[in-house]
């Protein structure tokens, strides 16, 4: 393999070919969002919360903090255009550690996991129509220390497969991951969108919308907090778009025009989408049934709509997959640039153009939480965590505002300072709700979070930032 040394770390994407347009960047915001959480969550929160009023007013809240937050990262990702996004903003803000451990905390299990759950929601889809790969179909097991065994089912080969595909394509051709990317979301957009249509047409339930909140309901308010949770969890992506600023052309207008449109138009989408669950079972039908997708489209016109729905799912899982491989590689390689990761993934590839190590070190991690299956478990630690990042986020567009008020911003937030607050007011909400409800996986976020200290000073330490390279 050989190497030249291209161009200085400062700017951390002139290597990348800018190649998604507006369209591509709008559907990268919904391809990001829409993943299984609309067809999984909202029979959950009836059950706790059962008043079709309040399901209804809940994403609409969420969406609200969703479009608030988008907002407020649109003028950051205006203001630092390259590859990044998240981290960019809080080394801008902050500097170089808290910076380092949102990358460590991504890169050990937020986003690595998180494709690595995705491909196994997608596999267990996937076993719908080809029982043979179902996760009850044992390949092999290999035994551990003591007891303990690590079981290969056949829904793991399904998830390795997707992940090693969309890593592939990711390695030679980002213009087709992309257009890959687009033609999904375009998919899953009609898919969920037939929903709604099908419940003009014919409509089976009438839901109850008054009063809102009915007269004797008790902890409405803590019930209310809950769902949040899910509805907030399903809204959850969009934050991601800007990591890859630098392969958006024209970003400073086209990262706030993409964030704004793709959030608001999930926010449609969504909310279209429980009024159609609404219409077509009732309360007590939607009550606690995890599949309400493809129970509402059985309801409204039969058991093929039923699977046609569970294709939609397919197509969602996989492409929320192919949205967060595309993020999520852009990363590493823009850590790589700024020398407090390995120098070596902050190369590019000298034929294809794309970040080729941060591409195989995210699928090889991805694999190994899709084989583990242990996401489940990280995953629970480092919520609270994820949080608190996404509230230093809101909170360095602030400290940018105090810090660097003579920089060019080529789109300052509407409604500043009223909408930032609101993102970061509902974010601190709800990490306090997590700190409350699940104080040992807090705290044990933090601690595997801070585990990140020991990497920060051998890397940043031993190397100051480096000038790129590009290899093949």
């Amino acid at each position: 393999m050989s190497s030249d040394v291209v161009t200085d770390s400062a700017d951390l994407s002139t290597d990348l070919q800018r190649h998604i347009g507006l369209s591509g960047a709008v559907l990268l915001v919904i391809g990001n969002v829409i993943g299984s959480g609309i067809f999984l969550t909202s029979g959950v929160m009836l059950q706790r919360m059962p008043y079709d009023s309040l399901l209804i007013l809940a994403w609409i809240v969420g969406g609200v903090l969703a479009l608030a937050g988008a907002l407020t990262y649109a003028e950051m990702g205006a203001m630092f255009p390259r590859s990044g996004g998240l981290y960019l903003f809080l080394h801008e803000a902050y500097g170089p550690l808290p910076a380092f451990l949102f990358g460590w905390a991504s890169l050990l299990v937020i986003l690595t996991g998180q494709i690595g759950a995705i491909a196994i929601g997608f596999s267990e889809y996937f076993s719908y129509f080809f029982p043979y790969f179902a996760s009850t179909h044992t390949l092999f097991r290999i035994p551990l220390v003591g007891d303990h065994t690590v079981v290969f089912t056949a829904n793991k080969v399904t998830a390795s497969v997707a992940i090693l595909f969309l890593g592939a394509l990711n390695y030679i051709n980002a213009r087709s991951s992309n257009h890959l990317n687009a033609v999904l979301t375009i998919a899953k957009i009609a898919g969920i969108c037939a929903l709604p249509v099908l419940a003009v047409f014919f409509s089976k339930a009438h839901p109850q919308w008054i009063p809102v909140i009915p007269r004797g309901m008790t902890g409405a308010a803590s019930a209310f907090g809950v769902a949040m949770i899910a509805v907030l969890w399903a809204y959850d992506g969009w934050q991601y778009v800007p990591f890859a600023a630098g392969e958006i052309e024209n970003p400073q207008k086209n990262i706030p025009k993409a964030l704004s449109l793709g959030v608001a138009l999930v926010v449609i989408i969504f909310v279209a989408v429980n009024l159609a669950y609404l219409h077509a079972l009732t309360g007590a039908q939607m009550r606690g049934l995890i599949r309400v997708g493809e129970g509402s489209a059985t309801a409204l016109a039969g058991p093929m709509a039923g699977r046609l729905v569970s294709v939609a799912v397919l197509i969602s899982t996989f492409g929320c997959c192919a949205a967060m491989m595309l993020v999520c590689t852009r990363l590493f390689f823009a850590m790589a640039r700024k020398g407090v990761f390995p120098r070596s993934i902050g190369r590019v590839h000298k034929k294809y153009g794309t970040p080729y190590v941060a591409v195989v070190l995210t699928t090889v991690w991805a694999i190994g939480y899709a084989v583990s299956g242990s996401y489940e478990q990280l995953f629970t630690y480092v919520i609270f965590g994820g949080l608190l990042f996404a509230v230093l986020g809101g909170v360095a567009l602030f400290v940018l505002r105090q810090k660097s008020p003579l920089q060019m911003r080529p789109y300052r937030v509407w409604g500043y300072p009223v909408v930032p607050c609101i993102f970061v007011a509902g974010t601190c909400l709800l990490v306090l709700n997590t700190l409350v409800e699940r104080p040992l996986e807090s705290f044990a976020g933090l601690g595997l979070i801070l585990l990140g200290l020991p990497a920060f000073w051998y890397w940043h330490g031993s190397s100051s930032p480096k000038k790129g390279v590009v290899g093949g």
